[in-house]
């Protein structure tokens, strides 16, 4: 019978076993030698079935890179075309509201323990039969993953490394990203402190707010996921100001 290494480094398995072992030096790498990645991912979606990942590395610290996360907030208006279930799948997965490569490297650990499992009992690890096994284990290895990562949602949610204050976007005036109708969901660009930050949004009353339109939020959703707006120029709403809201 063959050794685990020899299972794990067989043609099926090859590729996950090294995507697992880079995966651990990422963390172990940024965890010891203090070396310095700054994962800006923004997964920008718009209601017209856009979405678009953009990934960075610049200088950060290694709680950076460990919070590091896409948000429902940090939707934006691609440019490309492409299906709207691709926005229920990352935030089903907790792809969205978890740190990225928290996420990530759980689901390749699940994906590549399931495949060695699946493999090693039916000995198809160097056959065609174990490809399908890899095929087939990845969407049970997403579903562990959501399983295994709900509970972390409420630790990362309250972790504040930097001691920031949270902010307070109530009232407070942007630009429209996309543009949304009715129960559609877009998202919107604020200004808070000179600093550009994108923001998941839905139209107050199901008005029409076009691309670059100046908005106001209104409120927030009940489960905290979007913020309701309306047009700048609304006059049947009041505009609460933002100098009046204490934080």
């Amino acid at each position: 019978m063959d050794t685990i290494f020899d299972i794990a480094f067989s043609p099926v398995n090859l590729t996950l076993s090294i995507l697992v072992i880079l995966l651990i030096l990422y963390w172990i790498f940024n965890m010891i030698s203090g070396i310095d990645f700054d994962l800006d991912i923004d997964v920008d979606i718009d209601v017209d079935s856009d979405i678009n990942v953009d990934t960075s590395l610049e200088s950060a610290s290694f709680n950076d890179v460990l919070n590091a996360e896409i948000n429902k907030e940090d939707f934006r208006t691609p440019n490309t075309k492409k299906s709207i279930w691709w926005q229920h799948l990352l935030m089903y997965f907790n792809f969205v509201g978890l740190p990225f490569m928290f996420t990530f490297t759980c689901w390749v650990f699940f994906w590549w323990l399931s495949t060695i499992i699946s493999t090693t009992i039916t000995a198809s690890y160097n056959t065609n039969y174990g490809y399908t096994l890899l095929l087939a284990g990845l969407l049970p290895s997403l579903v562990l993953t959501k399983i295994f990562t709900t509970p972390f949602k409420g630790f990362f949610k309250n972790l504040n490394p930097d001691g920031d204050k949270p902010v307070n976007f109530i009232g407070r005036k942007g630009t429209m990203l996309s543009k949304i109708s009715k129960d559609k969901m877009g998202s919107a660009e604020i200004l808070v402190d000179n600093n550009p930050i994108s923001v998941y949004v839905k139209p107050k009353n199901g008005i029409t707010l076009t691309y670059k339109q100046e908005i106001v939020i209104t409120k927030q959703s009940s489960d905290k996921n979007f913020y309701w707006v309306i047009s700048a120029e609304d006059p049947n709403e009041r505009i609460v100001n933002i100098e009046d809201i204490k934080f």
